[in-house]
């Protein structure tokens, strides 16, 4: 199959409500979602520019991409962390398929004629700012250029290749110690950024669910970049 056809696949198996999930998975629906906000991301998928992936690793096609943003680092929520494009869901949203893409438009500036929406994830619970975030798959059909839209919001818009994601070794654990507990999330050193926290658990996740994912070095540990801009940080 082709990456385009498993994520057509994927997205047909959470619309019929039959994603198996293992246990403590992000996907699980037993959380309270009362009181929650509602907000979409766009996992957008496809050739996104001719620049080939740095890994010669077989794991994906080299021109398969994703498209991400880094968080302005003035912003309260998450500043200087690199996200899917996304945001939250208004009234004047159709759907929450809708939204996203609507927030793309916002944050990137890209073509929503280009995009082909597949279907969306079961929601995902973000405690620290109390939303429940619907993950939308799509696929780009037909690229447009990106950029940031409001410096404001992002300091950079860009693509990351899939294989270079899927590369064990740009894959680790980042740290988060509060309260004498420590906290661990999924993490991807690419393109000299750090991909972690809630887009890299979701990432992580999405692969495995893809069946992408290749086995990686879990031992592989590093504090998270906190508040710091995550192109700048020193990579595991």
């Amino acid at each position: 199959m082709t990456a385009f056809a498993d994520l057509v696949a994927l997205a047909d198996r959470a619309a019929a409500g039959t994603l198996q999930l293992p246990p403590g998975d992000v996907w699980e629906s037993d959380w309270n979602r009362e009181g929650a906000r509602h907000a979409a991301v766009l996992m957008l998928f496809g050739a996104l520019d001719p620049v080939p992936a740095a890994s010669r690793k077989p794991l994906a096609p080299a021109e398969l991409d994703v498209l991400l943003i880094e968080r302005a680092g003035t912003l309260n929520d998450h500043p200087g962390q690199v996200a899917f494009p996304g945001g939250g869901v208004d009234h004047s949203d159709t759907s929450a398929e809708a939204a996203a893409v609507r927030e793309a438009v916002e944050e990137t500036g890209l073509d929503p004629a280009g995009v082909q929406v597949l279907g969306h994830l079961p929601d995902v619970s973000l405690p620290v700012t109390n939303f429940r975030v619907t993950p939308v798959l799509a696929w780009w059909a037909s690229p447009s250029p990106v950029k940031v839209v409001d410096y404001g919001e992002s300091a950079q818009v860009f693509r990351v290749p899939v294989r270079d994601l899927l590369d064990p070794e740009n894959r680790f654990l980042a740290t988060v110690t509060r309260g004498g507990t420590t906290f661990k999330s999924a993490a991807f050193a690419v393109n000299g950024v750090i991909v972690w926290g809630f887009t890299g658990n979701l990432l992580s996740r999405l692969f495995d669910q893809l069946d992408w994912a290749v086995p990686w070095d879990r031992n592989k540990m590093a504090p998270a970049p906190l508040g710091q801009p995550a192109r700048r940080q020193r990579l595991p």
